[in-house]
């Protein structure tokens, strides 16, 4: 028999009474136009456009003004070598030194996709490979009132991949920035991939859980030689599965083509911002060295500068090598040495 209601009453909008057949025929409509929903998101973002979708997420920042002189297509080749050869190249040298930009040059050359990573001690292996992401949607009613009940539903669950994972997949390039910067318990993933040409993925459940290492993938690390703050030491066993590649500043002229490259400085001015930081490199301690980068932001600066305001090219030298200074009284031990380096390559200039 079915029931009928004889007094009919409804609350905020919903009648009252509802046999428990009623209840579940609504509780399943709204169940199918949820699904119906979700499908047609997810239609819209097959796996490819979800591949792509990440790619741009980690895809490393272009490179621009790179300069190439006999110093540097040495150390080119040289990596080009490796990597051809199936091993991983660990570029290591002072900051400022231009690894990063050239580690980004070379990757380019294999005319094949690269992701980036950035190293830091936040780092984890789920950062490195991926992990399972999920749309969850909550509906609370409780069921001890009538017309309401308590039900969860998890609508989705699927495998989001992260560089590592990406590169080995499709056979990208991998370039791995500050590498020493991360932890290496975080890193211990990479044994298998550069030693056996296998990746797993310790949180992927089922016959997923291993990827085979594409034969295009190639890897390329960067990491600071001198014990700087927040710097690990890479285990030896990881260590030994790839070639290193020391990296020191560059060379005079080679130094002076990317100081004018990037900052647009006549060549005299551009000569004197690179005799300057080059005769402060020679006295300042291993970790305050200023590199090519400090070059290029004392050439922007100069750039910017307006005679009016006052400022001069020691207090912009001043500025830019400040950030590794630890006391006043080192500051101005540096400022002295600043006015000493301007005034020897005035000297050695002619005036």
């Amino acid at each position: 028999m079915r029931y009928v209601v004889t007094h009919p009453r409804r609350v905020r909008g919903e009648s009252v009474h509802q046999t428990s057949w009623e209840k579940k025929l609504l509780l399943s409509k709204e169940r199918e136009e949820i699904q119906v929903k979700v499908q047609s998101q997810t239609a819209a973002r097959d796996p490819e456009t979800l591949r792509k979708e990440i790619e741009e997420a980690f895809l490393m920042p272009e490179v621009e003004h790179f300069v190439e002189t006999p110093e540097v297509r040495e150390t080119e080749a040289r990596m080009k070598l490796w990597l051809d050869a199936g091993y991983p190249v660990h570029l290591i040298g002072p900051t400022g030194c231009g690894k990063t930009s050239l580690a980004m040059h070379v990757a380019r050359q294999f005319g094949r996709p690269v992701v980036w990573i950035n190293g830091d001690e936040s780092i984890t292996t789920a950062d490195l490979i991926g992990g399972y992401s999920q749309i969850e949607n909550e509906s609370v009613r409780d069921k001890y009132i009538h017309n309401v009940f308590k039900s969860k539903d998890v609508m989705k669950v699927e495998w989001v991949d992260n560089p590592l994972s990406l590169a080995c997949k499709y056979g990208y390039t991998l370039i791995y920035n500050e590498f020493s910067r991360t932890k290496p318990a975080a890193n211990n993933v990479f044994l298998s991939v550069f030693e056996e040409g296998v990746l797993e993925l310790p949180t992927k459940f089922g016959e997923d859980r291993y990827i085979r290492v594409h034969p295009e993938f190639r890897a390329i690390l960067t990491s600071n030689s001198i014990e700087y703050a927040g710097i690990h030491r890479p285990q030896d066993a990881l260590l030994d599965r790839m070639v290193g590649i020391y990296t020191d500043y560059y060379g005079y002229e080679t130094e002076l083509r990317i100081v004018m490259e990037h900052t647009g400085l006549e060549e005299d001015v551009a000569r004197r911002v690179v005799e300057i930081v080059r005769y402060l490199r020679d006295r300042l301690p291993d970790a305050q060295k200023p590199g090519t980068r400090a070059c290029i932001m004392i050439g922007k600066g100069l750039k910017m500068l307006n005679r009016s305001s006052g400022i001069g090219l020691d207090q912009i030298c001043i500025d830019v090598i400040a950030n590794k200074t630890s006391s006043k009284k080192e500051m101005e031990e540096k400022r002295e040495l600043v006015c000493e380096a301007i005034a020897a390559v005035q000297e050695g200039s002619g005036g």
